[in-house]
């Protein structure tokens, strides 16, 4: 019941994308060309990274309000850092903002796992103390692309078999998480701890362990995609990616993502931020204020929950007709 409701959901968002890219296309043709895809799809790698971390801690009945400012801070760190040492090799910069990204998962998810603390109120405030913590390291200056070595800024933007490393990065993240979903018990955890915590328990799975496990991956991500995302844009400040948190979370309602938990895939988180990718970056070009943007995305996230609501209480009603039958 729950694979095919999710399959309908996932088929029913990639038709309503083709059906909006079609639409620009009227407009628009050059949009849908090979290139520009390809570059829409660059622009929205980082929201589909963030997505996937997010699906993970939505999963588990939580929620990681604080990824743009874990980003952010990764962001102004390593820049930072490549100022004061330019020639650090890149994997190792990768490591250190993975790593550094881990931590402040790690934070949330102690708080919210051994003080049992709500998530939502964890992450709001983990969210302020990282963005405060950035203005007092870098005392508010911005770090820009001319301080910055040429091969810290390059590296997301190499070009491999015509798509940028930035994009590469994206599919690979996309497919471990397939295979951390479907292959692995830490993927089954996530469903069985959203699905049912106290049913969860008697089977062995530590819940509160679970949920941390979630917010580390999610703050692993963030922290990667800061490196990232100051490497593309050439420049490092404390505003950096103000309100991204509000797009991730976005991208996993519309996907189908269940903010009840235990409900997602990764199919529908990734499609979730293309639909949003494609309306941020179609509206400029036929001449649609971006402004329409949030008005866009915030009815599609009431479509989702809507749809979401009707279809558990269409299976509600079955669970409670089957229950009359028997009796």
């Amino acid at each position: 019941m729950t694979k095919s409701f999710v399959k309908s959901r996932e088929t029913i968002l990639g038709g309503a994308i083709l059906v909006l890219m079609l639409a620009i296309a009227t407009r628009f043709p050059a949009f849908v060309a090979p290139a520009n895809l390809a570059n829409v799809f660059n622009d929205t790698a980082p929201l589909i990274i963030l997505a996937l971390g997010q699906m993970a801690v939505i999963l588990t009945r939580c929620i990681d309000l604080s990824v743009a400012a874990n980003l952010a801070l990764t962001g102004m760190v390593v820049a930072m850092l490549n100022t004061i040492a330019p020639d650090l090799p890149i994997p190792l910069i990768l490591a250190l903002a993975i790593a550094l990204g881990a931590l402040m998962g790690l934070v949330n998810g102690l708080l919210v796992w051994k003080l049992d603390i709500p998530p939502i109120v964890v992450t709001l405030g983990t969210m302020t103390i990282y963005r405060g913590i950035i203005f007092l390291i870098s005392d508010g200056a911005w770090i820009n692309a001319h301080e910055m070595s040429d091969s810290f800024k390059a590296f997301p933007r190499e070009v491999i078999l015509g798509l940028p490393v930035l994009s590469w990065i994206a599919i690979l993240t996309v497919l471990a998480f397939v295979v951390l979903i479907s292959r692995t018990p830490l993927g089954r955890a996530f469903y069985a701890v959203g699905g049912n915590p106290h049913a969860a328990v008697y089977t062995g799975i530590n819940v509160g362990l679970t949920q941390c496990a979630a917010f580390v991956i999610s703050g692993a991500l963030a922290g990667m995609t800061g490196y990232l995302w100051v490497a593309r844009y050439a420049v490092a400040y404390v505003d950096i990616a103000g309100g991204f948190e509000l797009e991730v979370v976005a991208a996993c309602v519309i996907g189908g993502i269940s903010i009840a938990g235990g409900i997602g895939s990764v199919g529908g988180a990734l499609l979730g931020a293309l639909f949003l990718g494609i309306v941020k970056n179609a509206l400029p070009v036929i001449n649609i204020s971006p402004f329409w943007q949030l008005a866009i995305s915030g009815t599609a996230i009431i479509i989702a929950v809507a749809f979401n609501a009707t279809s558990n209480r269409t299976k509600g009603r079955v669970i409670l007709k089957k229950a009359e039958h028997a009796l």
